[in-house]
């Protein structure tokens, strides 16, 4: 309890519960002492001169703060952790490395399919970004390569042509470390829990229907959700049964897999293990880990094997060029190609130089880097164990590692929860597991590239079902409906917009609409109303508490009210400014009103412990206002009714004495 409410009893008033709608409100009437209230003119000189200071040194304190151990080991994470780098670390990497790497060649090859590009795409934006962030990454769990949420924004913006999808890896990159050196990873906090959850649940929606042709062997058409399904069910006539059956029992078996690597034999407690049951459950976990690269090699071994003897069952991957891409800059123009049904590209594509490309991406350019940014610091989260996230940091490995796919001819990359979750169970200890997982992907493209001709495309449709079913967050509609249902009504809202429009689209009008959320709140500030009597002396006032700060939202509905509550009676108003630790030019004109509305009616009004620095917003419009910041001057401003009438005076409060003493301050004498 403040010491306001130390000398005063609290009287709440009847009459005006009953008739200010805003008396309902409640809180808190806590406030900080301030004690330095020197004059403007005084600041301002010795703000002037430590500015002064500051410029004459300015270059040589930059290159020192850029070169200091700490800076240089907070922006090369490497640093720390390569000087304590042992064997049992570089064991654990390795074993992690492997199996994370096996996860992402077969998740590479699938995951280009969702973008619409041909397979090799998928493996060629899958190393060079490991490579990258084992310089610059600051988790050990994250992994960077092709995800659901890329992949699916990528086919949406880029349209399946491949000169795009690489020109808006590159592009994006360049943003996020843009983003990243002035410090906007402040941006991912407008992206809200339920407009996440509902937009990671769409987008997992729609990457199973894009992959439901895969396994059907139907034409699917359509930027949404339900134009894919309008399409396919228009060609259901055309369902090839083999693809259908695979696909069936493939997206079974690796269910039954997942499930299969969960089990446990013996005591849930390791330690308490004996050393089969240890043997057992190792064998279990490595069988769920590596179920999709199982799968993909036995049928693929089955499916060479029908083709060598004539048997065509069912539609296959295709040629995938042999070797690692070439470097090189990303395409700055498009020569006109015709049309590919394969990779649902359904016009021919024309002429186009870098300012027809650029616009053809559109709010891609921002919407991507927000969605990626929000995914990657997700995945960080999830493994953080209490550890502070750099966000920062993170958005400007990101950015380089995705600038650098550029250069190989991949497409946008990130750091994906699910293969997090198999490196962090796999035992990784350092980002440098990312090392042996781009060494893999590059082993793949080398040697195995010839064989990814009899990948059949019904499995890696099932592959990309299996993985991302389980990123529909139906989980969190209880515990919204539980805390807040209007935070459901914004999930529901953003998984419907992305469904029904472009994914693009969608999620700026969830974030829209979060926003309007957020506005609104904003606008309507809990105030609380109550009457206030000295114990010794008896006198009354009517106190008025906003709970934050004011701004131009709510300026009109705080000025309503205490100009509303102001008629009603005739005590003196005292505004707590406690929580007002911000304001704007509307609020000061606001002030301004409500300061000249009590003047006119001879009525007064003082403020109670507002910030020197939001005084200056007031101050700036000529306010005159009483400053009072602690009990005794308010007590001497309520005795004395006639200190308001100063024309031309601001009134402060003076703490650096033992004595009470008002200050006066001319506004126009500078």
């Amino acid at each position: 309890m403040c010491s306001l409410e130390n000398e005063f009893s609290i009287h709440k008033s009847q009459q005006l519960n009953a008739s200010i709608d805003a008396g309902q409100f409640s809180g808190s009437t806590e406030f900080i002492l301030i004690n330095d209230h020197r004059t403007n003119k005084y600041r301002h000189r010795q703000q002037q001169v430590i500015v002064n200071d500051k410029n004459e040194n300015f270059c040589h304190n930059y290159v020192r703060k850029i070169f200091r151990k700490k800076i240089l080991h907070k922006r090369l994470p490497i640093l720390q952790w390569l000087p304590k780098y042992n064997r049992d670390d570089a064991i654990g990497d390795l074993i992690a490395g492997i199996t994370v790497g096996l996860t992402v060649v077969s998740q590479g090859l699938a995951y280009s399919n969702v973008a619409g590009l041909p397979t090799q795409f998928g493996l060629y934006g899958s190393f060079m970004g490991c490579f990258v962030y084992v310089l610059l990454g600051t988790c050990k769990d994250s992994t960077v390569g092709s995800t659901a949420v890329a992949s699916l924004l990528t086919y949406q913006v880029a349209k399946g042509v491949w000169e795009k999808a690489v020109l808006l890896t590159f592009l994006t990159g360049l943003i996020e470390i843009f983003m990243a050196i002035f410090r906007l990873g402040f941006l991912v906090d407008f992206v809200s829990g339920p407009v996440s959850a509902g937009f990671t649940s769409a987008v997992a929606l729609i990457v199973c229907t894009s992959q439901v042709k895969n396994i059907l062997g139907v034409q699917s058409e359509g930027s949404s959700f339900l134009q894919r399904w309008i399409s396919m069910l228009k060609d259901i006539k055309s369902v090839r049964v083999n693809d259908a059956v695979l696909g069936i029992c493939c997206v079974t078996i690796l269910l039954g897999m997942r499930i299969l690597g969960k089990l446990q034999i013996g005591p849930k407690v390791q330690d308490e293990q004996n050393w089969k049951q240890k043997c057992i459950n190792k064998t279990l976990w490595f069988i769920g880990v590596t179920r999709n690269a199982t799968l993909v090699i036995t049928c693929t071994v089955i499916t060479m094997y029908l083709e060598l003897q004539g048997k065509h069952y069912f539609k296959l991957t295709g040629n995938v060029p042999e070797g690692l891409p070439s470097i090189a800059l990303p395409p700055f123009s498009i020569a006109s190609h015709p049309p590919n049904d394969t990779y649902s590209i359904p016009s021919e594509v024309g002429d186009e130089n870098f300012l027809d490309m650029v616009e053809s991406l559109g709010y891609g350019l921002i919407i991507v880097p927000v969605i990626a940014m929000l995914e990657n610091i997700s995945a960080c989260k999830a493994f953080a164990k209490g550890k502070a996230i750099d966000a920062t940091q993170e958005l400007f490995a990101i950015g380089v590692a995705n600038v650098a796919n550029s250069l190989f001819q991949g497409y946008r990359a990130n750091s994906g929860l699910a293969r997090s979750a198999v490196n962090n169970a796999s035992g990784v200890r350092t980002p440098l597991a990312n090392l042996y997982i781009g060494l893999m992907v590059m082993l793949a493209l080398v040697y195995l590239a010839k064989y990814f001709y009899y990948i059949p495309l019904s499995l890696l449709g099932a592959i990309i079902i299996s993985a991302v079913i389980f990123q529909v967050q139906y989980n969190a509609i209880k515990p919204m409906w539980r805390s807040k249902r209007s935070d459901l009504l914004l999930s529901f809202l953003a998984f419907i917009a992305c469904l029904v429009m472009p994914l693009e689209i969608g999620i700026l009008v969830a974030i829209g609409v979060n926003l309007l959320f957020i506005l609104y709140h904003s606008a309507k500030p809990k105030i609380t109303l109550e009457t206030m009597m000295q114990t010794l002396d008896g006198l009354k006032f009517l106190k008025i508490t906003p709970d934050r700060c004011l701004i131009f939202p709510s300026a009109e509905f705080v000025r309503n009210l205490i100009l509303k509550s102001g008629c009603q009676t005739s005590l003196p108003v005292v505004i707590d400014c406690t929580y007002i630790y911000g304001s704007d030019y509307t609020a000061a004109k606001v002030i301004s009103s409500i300061v000249d509305d009590f003047k006119r009616r001879q009525h007064k009004i003082v403020f109670f412990n507002l910030k020197p620095s939001v005084a200056h917003i007031f101050e700036g419009l000529n306010t005159r206002l009483i400053l009072c910041y602690d009990v005794d001057s308010l007590t001497y401003e309520l005795k004395n009714p006639n200190s308001y009438h100063s024309n031309d005076h601001i009134v402060y409060e003076d703490n650096n004495s033992n004595n009470t003493m008002i200050n006066t301050i001319p506004l126009n004498k500078k």
